[in-house]
């Protein structure tokens, strides 16, 4: 592969990278808004949060996909960082 080539690819692969990150903050930004809000109705809104994210924390570590090989650690620490902000996003609304 040649200088330019290697330049070419790196810049796609820059590009696709931006527009990934992106669509992951739009969707971030959604879910987290549209959490809130469901979570504001409830009676104990605390607690509804509270046990929506330990479910989702415990399917997070049971998540066992069959082509993420060597990924898979890493992947399921991003996920848990950032299951974590969701968190503290969420939670930062919800009346005390």
């Amino acid at each position: 592969m040649s200088d330019q080539d290697l330049h070419a690819t790196i810049e796609r692969l820059q590009r696709e990278n931006a527009q990934l990150s992106g669509l992951a903050l739009a969707t971030g930004v959604l879910l987290t808004q549209l959490l809130q809000s469901n979570l504001k109705r409830e009676l104990n809104p605390w607690k509804s949060a509270t046990k929506m994210m330990d479910e989702a924390r415990a399917a997070i570590e049971g998540f066992k996909p069959e082509t993420a090989g060597e990924q898979d650690p890493a992947m399921k620490a991003r996920a848990l960082d950032a299951l974590a902000q969701y968190d503290e996003q969420i939670k930062s609304v919800l009346p005390a």
